[in-house]
């Protein structure tokens, strides 16, 4: 998942080595005995955001049969609670009796007295377009599935077919990573591979090419809800494929989709959430800019992003995700690996793929690296613990007050600057990060062995040697040393530097039109406005005696003091007037700039070195 910087997200879970054919024989066999359980979902009252969803379980055994609503989804690791969309909950058996119906927790129905068949029909609310609920109006059917379908944890194993009955005078279609049956009927081998199979029904654009995959050509198929025109569409799949082929020459191959194909599900619409989250033959792509209005710049960055999932963490997948549970939040210690070191080669990519200039990739590192470079919660969490963190923050929700300026740096942006200086140490050393990630993928995801951190280790040593490995990961991921980025960015020509002149408040403060300074969020532990006893809400009236003016900069004003000048602050906290004084101290951020924009030519070698990490021609 991309959150602006990446949401995103993961998911599945099951093992699916066999090839299309032995699942069909399965699907098959399980008809044979009946083992299928079927849906369907019609969306008459599409514009109150309705839907209407019908289920069989046929052949039971006896005893009450536990249907639940998922609590989290595919990519996600913390609670979002689904059932809170659900009513008018109905059961009955074969003969269409109704069935009693108890309910021991707010996302379960146990239905008693059965004759071997329960069939169950339900009201579904729905409008949040993004990776991880689902959507339904007048312009689409916008499925995830946890968030839209019931599901039996016992018949897990059962083969699942859905008919989506989409609205014909909408001139909707059908888009999923599911095999068609006929129609508008659809089939999952199983219960892990339905839950990860979303679906967008609406009047949307397709385009297709097809990659050589070491002689098993995959289909590669972009489908586009949005209000443009077929011409932009034409112009951003262009990108599409440059990212594609690029993240494959990371691993020198694509993974084998299951049914041959991987299918983009992207919606460029005002009605969406901006999101991204990654399945394991296709993914989900939402915002609200169209192309015209800035997504065809904006965009590609999911693209890239979620695709190299579909190696990493799909296929190169922790174990400590398998399987996926819906019913409980998923937590993981490799998160670093699996959505960061995906977060390094998102702009990457872009600038192999000639998207973005290498000058624009290199400066873009500046906004990530201050972040985890001058985060105070270095000192509370290495990266694994960072990932622990996940359920509390994967566009989880709660009311209480958090501290996580303080204690939380994200695992996408931590991870990502860990792999930028992975990737530069292996340089350093004539190896790289590509061909341990192909390592990587060859010793666990190609043949979906579910990996360890032991075994992220064993193999770096492999790969780069054991003091080298046992090095990175007992100083970077075992504890929260930071690497030396300076010399690490010699190597490429690029220059990290930082203004010693430039004074420090370090409290992010809005001046309102009525002249209050209001500090917008925690104070950073150490910080000068820390320091002084300054906290979030609290209100700034008075500089050195001198009243804020309404609508003022509060950069600019800061900006008049010299590095070590003690200022005197007047402000109010909770209404009651109070005093302090804040010594300005030198600024942190850096700035990352090629060596050429401060007049200086890179050597040859070094010219090389960055010719080679970008893949510049």
């Amino acid at each position: 998942m991309l959150v602006s910087a990446l949401l995103c997200k993961t998911p599945i879970y099951y093992k699916m080595k066999s090839t299309v054919l032995s699942l069909l024989i399965l699907a098959l066999a399980i008809n044979v005995n009946g083992q299928t359980n079927r849906y369907t979902i019609s969306f008459d009252n599409a514009v109150h955001h309705e839907a209407e969803i019908t289920a069989t379980f046929p052949d039971l055994g006896p005893g009450p049969l536990s249907v639940r609503m998922g609590r989290t989804s595919p990519g996600r690791y913390a609670l979002h609670e689904f059932a809170k969309n659900v009513y008018n909950f109905k059961a009955t058996d074969s003969k269409g009796k109704a069935l009693k119906i108890h309910r021991p927790n707010p996302h379960q129905w146990d239905i008693k007295g059965h004759d071997g068949e329960v069939n169950i029909s339900y009201t579904l609310f729905a409008n949040r377009g993004d990776g991880t609920y689902s959507q339904i109006d007048e312009t689409h059917a916008h499925l995830n599935i946890p968030a839209t379908f019931m599901y039996v944890n016992e018949l897990g194993n059962r083969q699942i077919e859905v008919d989506f009955n989409p609205r014909e005078d909408l001139n909707w279609k059908v888009a999923t990573q599911m095999p068609k049956v006929k129609g508008h009927t659809y089939t999952a081998p199983n219960l892990q591979y339905f839950m990860d199979s979303p679906t967008e029904i609406s009047n949307f654009g397709l385009r297709q090419f097809e990659v050589d995959n070491n002689g098993s050509p995959q289909t590669i198929e972009f489908v586009l809800h949005h209000n443009g025109t077929e011409a932009e569409l034409d112009t951003y799949f262009e990108q599409v494929k440059k990212v594609v082929l690029a993240e494959k020459e990371v691993f020198d191959q694509l993974p084998q989709y299951d049914y041959g194909k991987y299918t983009f599900l992207a919606c460029y619409m005002p009605n969406v959430s901006g999101d991204g989250m990654e399945h394991r033959n296709s993914t989900i792509l939402t915002d609200r800019e169209g192309l015209a209005e800035g997504g065809m710049k904006n965009n590609i960055g999911t693209v890239a992003h979620e695709f190299f999932h579909g190696w990493n963490v799909e296929r190169i997948r922790p174990k400590s995700l398998e399987p996926f549970n819906f019913d409980q939040a998923n937590m993981s210690g490799e998160l670093w690996f699996a959505e960061g070191f995906t977060s390094y080669y998102t702009n990457l990519t872009l600038c192999r793929a000639g998207i973005i200039s290498p000058k624009q990739y290199i400066e873009g590192l500046r906004g990530t690296f201050n972040y985890v470079w001058n985060s105070p919660a270095l000192q509370f969490f290495n990266p694994i613990e960072m990932s622990y963190q996940a359920p509390f923050v994967d566009a989880a929700t709660s009311v209480d007050p958090v501290n996580r300026d303080n204690t939380f740096v994200s695992y996408y942006s931590y991870g990502s600057v860990l792999g930028l200086a992975l990737d530069l140490m292996l340089r350093q050393n004539k190896l790289n990060l590509d061909d341990y990630m192909k390592l990587v993928w060859q010793s666990y995801g190609k043949q979906e062995t579910p990996y360890t951190l032991k075994d992220l280790r064993k193999t770096l040593i492999q790969y780069a040697g054991k003091e080298f490995g046992n090095h990175f990961f007992d100083r970077y991921i075992h504890s929260s040393d930071m690497p030396n980025y300076e010399e690490l960015f010699k190597f490429v020509g690029v220059v990290l530097k930082r203004d010693a002149d430039k004074p420090y408040f370090g409290a992010s403060v809005v001046i309102n039109q009525f002249g209050a300074g209001t500090i917008q969020r925690n104070t950073p532990i150490g910080g000068p406005a820390y320091q002084a006893g300054l906290d979030y809400g609290d209100v700034i009236t008075a500089i050195n005696n001198t009243p804020l003016t309404p609508n003022q900069n509060f950069k600019e004003l800061i900006a008049q003091f010299k590095v070590g000048e003690s200022i005197k602050i007047a402000y109010t906290r909770f209404g009651m007037p109070k005093t302090t004084t804040v010594t300005v101290t030198s600024d942190p951020t850096y700035t990352i700039e090629l060596v050429e924009k401060n007049g200086n030519k890179p050597n040859k070698k070094v010219l090389k070195n960055r010719k080679d990490w970008l893949k510049m021609e």
